[in-house]
């Protein structure tokens, strides 16, 4: 399951934005630095209202949602690559996830203090980013130094490792640099921290959120180089998700947003991440996969079992709106809406797919 962590000075948001994805109290937040040690982690549905539809037409019985994995990483402060506040523990907590979320505040609040004393969105995001480039290079240097057998991989992986460094020592952040999908995989096994997909949440207050006001956007876009940032308010998003879902509705609706902030991360998580989702869907149950863009058939297939991999024949194909339209799957296969395709087909985002295979 793809992991996201939660990364952030203390007292920016995270346990409460953990608390509101999960629809729990599992992270404590507390008004003092580091009252999370150990991560919290919890899985989360991704919304796809595609699935409510689907079901529908299938008379399913039930409805499964692709998930996520999110991890609250308790907060870093200045000098955590040199061991400061616990740094090297929670920089290893990064280290096991897929894609970042950096919770930055820019909220102002007497009852929550300031590692810093005030509130400086542009300096919290530089001292993150500043540890975690810092991390990296001690990283890159120490492998570059350890003595390895010759061979072909070898001379790669030291003239990567040896780019890589010179991007650091100039403050350049790995995955602001253009890298061959081989290089970027070969980065991603040495454990580099900046060369994760790096999505901004911005926590503002809660009058910003209802003025419908963004503190701070022209320097944090300027700062962030076109990177995803999404502003939303921590604390409303955790009394949203304490309504029911008739009140929650009518709630978004009063403050004219068509979608929670939760739902806007985790769609820049699938973006990040490059992930689709495809469906399978019967009577018993209308069910979202994940898998990455431009898989093929039997990858998609192997999501479901690898027997399915290994045994592909083929895959019946039906896209959801089609399935929807005409009423389930006989309904369009008579309107000749169904394709039967082979190992070669790359799947879509919002295909339903029955795949055929010998076990």
């Amino acid at each position: 399951m793809m992991q996201c962590g939660l990364v952030g000075l203390p007292n920016v948001g995270k346990s409460t934005l953990f608390n509101a994805l999960t629809e729990s109290s599992l992270a404590q937040a507390e008004n003092y630095p580091f009252c999370t040690i150990d991560p919290n982690v919890a899985c989360v549905c991704v919304p796809d209202i595609r699935l409510s539809s689907l079901a529908n037409a299938a008379q399913s019985k039930e409805i499964i949602s692709s998930q996520i994995q999110f991890v609250d990483i308790a907060g870093l402060v200045k000098g955590a690559s040199e061991g400061e506040g616990l740094g090297n523990q929670f920089l290893a907590h990064i280290r096991q996830v897929d894609v970042i979320v950096h919770v930055v505040r820019a909220f102002s609040d007497e009852g929550i203090t300031h590692v810093h004393g005030s509130i400086d969105p542009l300096l919290d995001i530089d001292v993150i980013e500043t540890e975690l480039l810092l991390s990296d290079l001690q990283s890159a240097e120490r492998q570059l130094s350890k003595k390895h057998k010759g061979g072909d991989n070898r001379e790669t992986t030291k003239a990567l490792l040896e780019r890589g460094v010179r991007y650091l020592q100039n403050g350049i952040p790995l995955h602001t640099v253009s890298w061959s999908s081989e290089e970027y995989y070969q980065l991603s096994k040495l454990g580099f921290l900046t060369a994760k997909p790096v999505i901004y949440l911005i926590n503002i207050s809660e009058k910003d959120m209802l003025n419908n006001t963004v503190p701070y956007q022209k320097k944090i876009l300027e700062r962030t180089h076109g990177r995803p940032v999404v502003w939303m308010s921590t604390k409303i998003e955790a009394e949203v998700v304490q309504l029911s879902l008739e009140d929650r509705i009518l709630f978004l609706k009063d403050l004219n947003i068509h979608c929670t902030g939760l739902e806007r991360i985790i769609r820049e998580v699938y973006d990040a991440m490059g992930l689709i989702s495809f469906f399978t869907v019967g009577p018993k149950e209308t069910r979202a996969w994940t898998v990455k863009k431009h898989a093929k058939a039997p990858e998609a297939a192997g999501c479901i079992h690898s027997d399915f991999e290994r045994g592909f024949i083929r895959a019946e194909v039906i896209f959801w709106e089609d399935y929807v339209t005409y009423k389930g799957e006989l309904g369009a296969k008579s309107a000749g809406r169904m394709s039967t395709e082979g190992k070669d087909y790359i799947v879509r985002d919002g295909d339903v797919i029955l795949f055929r295979f010998n076990v």
